[in-house]
């Protein structure tokens, strides 16, 4: 009997959660000891933070201005829920599991996700060799399959659900927000009526889910706005491959803040060249990806987890074949980092072995440059495809005023 193409994505989802679970198993054995962590590459937030932000004490993760849980609220919530039904204080390898089954679940729900937008391309979600040793570092994906269900429901005109979810998806990591940008750009063309609407309903949604931890417990729930405004270059970033290389750099804030302004002038003049001759639809799927890709490529930060993010969007992004090896070479960039970031930090917890600061900056350099390679392939089919789109016009036009002459 041959398996649907549906429920061929549904098993490989579940091999990918099943792999990376045998990836992190390691850790669970040896307790998360270091250099372990790293050169096995298993290092896990789920259980590093379990302790340290007293997870395991059933503590409220909003309750401390100095050691709330660095996330936004519903992924705070998530954190606290899980913990609740662990009652060893050192079941660390307990809360592990738990999360890690929740988190395989929604592995499965974000790729029948991705086919349900994409068919045609979404095998490459769960076999994405980086995306396999990223799903248990952090609780990402409990905002990755919210984002996917606002970017189907907006697929299906369905703007108030498609909201709330986005509403929903900001609540849990922050990145979601970037998708407003394609939200703007498709709506306020002619509908803004709609753009008020969805703007609004998105709006509240967070407010609601908030507020409440805003009230009760403000410098908690700031805290996680306030790391990131005040955090240097980081891990991953470009701005921290530049400082490994000695290379100057002005004040980061105000930096990384117009480089990122002048992406979204840039995306937006893109997508008034290709606005007229593409779908509504396809249009928003290559602006979320491209603007999602140059937040994290400007960002102060890039995690390993954040391929979780991007690959989605990038295989909902593609709408031809051609796109494949431009995917594959990206593909092969984050699985280079992905081991590279973690030899990195080896070196410096008593690994024997461990890669050198400079090789790592190039290293950065080398995913960033793969990225960027993934996103002129998008670029350069929306482009072709416009220019396409009005030859055929004018090759209409001349054919409809010859036969207006023969008239």
């Amino acid at each position: 009997m041959r398996l649907s193409s549906q429920r061929l994505v549904a098993l490989l989802a579940l091999v990918a959660a099943l792999l990376s679970f045998a990836k992190f198993d390691h850790c669970r054995h040896t307790g998360w000891a270091t250099p372990d962590v790293y050169v096995h590459m298993c290092y896990s937030d789920l259980s590093a933070l379990y302790g340290a932000r007293e997870i395991n004490q059933d503590h409220w993760p909003y309750s401390s201005a100095t050691n709330s849980v660095e996330y936004p609220v519903v992924t705070g919530i998530v954190m606290w829920a899980t913990g609740l039904l662990v009652k060893d204080e050192n079941g660390y390898r307990q809360y592990f599991d738990l999360n890690a089954l929740l988190l395989g679940l929604l592995m499965i729900a974000a790729s029948l996700l991705v086919w349900r937008i994409r068919p045609e391309f979404s095998l490459f979600f769960p076999l994405a060799p980086a995306v396999i040793g990223s799903l248990y570092i952090n609780w990402d994906l409990w905002a990755v399959v919210p984002a996917l269900l606002a970017i189907l429901f907006f697929a299906q005109e369905r703007i108030s659900l498609s909201a709330i979810f986005l509403g929903i998806a900001i609540a849990t990591k922050f990145f979601p927000i970037v998708l407003l940008l394609g939200v703007t750009l498709i709506l306020g063309k002619g509908k803004k009526k709609k753009l008020i609407q969805y703007l609004a309903v998105t709006l509240i949604t967070w407010l609601l889910i908030n507020v409440p931890a805003a009230i009760s417990h403000f410098d908690g729930w700031w805290r996680f706005f306030k790391l990131n405004i005040e955090r240097s270059n980081d891990l991953g970033s470009l701005w921290y491959a530049l400082s490994l290389l000695k290379l100057p750099s002005a004040d980061l804030n105000y930096l990384s803040l117009a480089i990122f302004l002048a992406a979204i002038f840039a995306i937006a003049i893109f997508f008034r060249k290709i606005s007229e001759n593409r779908s509504d639809l396809d249009n928003f799927m290559t602006i979320a990806f491209i603007s999602v890709a140059a937040f994290v490529t400007i960002s102060k930060v890039y995690s390993p987890q954040y391929i979780l993010w991007l690959t989605p969007l990038a295989v909902i992004a593609m709408s031809r074949r051609e796109e494949r090896s431009a995917f594959c070479v990206w593909q092969a960039g984050e699985a280079i980092y992905h081991l590279a970031i973690w030899q990195y930090l080896a070196s410096y917890t008593g690994a024997k072995f461990g890669l050198p600061a400079t090789f790592y900056a190039l290293l950065i350099l080398v995913r960033i440059g793969t990225l960027g390679w993934f996103v002129l392939a998008l670029v350069r089919t929306a482009l072709t495809r416009n220019a396409q789109s009005e030859a055929y016009s004018q090759v209409a036009r001349l054919g409809f005023l010859a036969d207006g002459a023969r008239g």
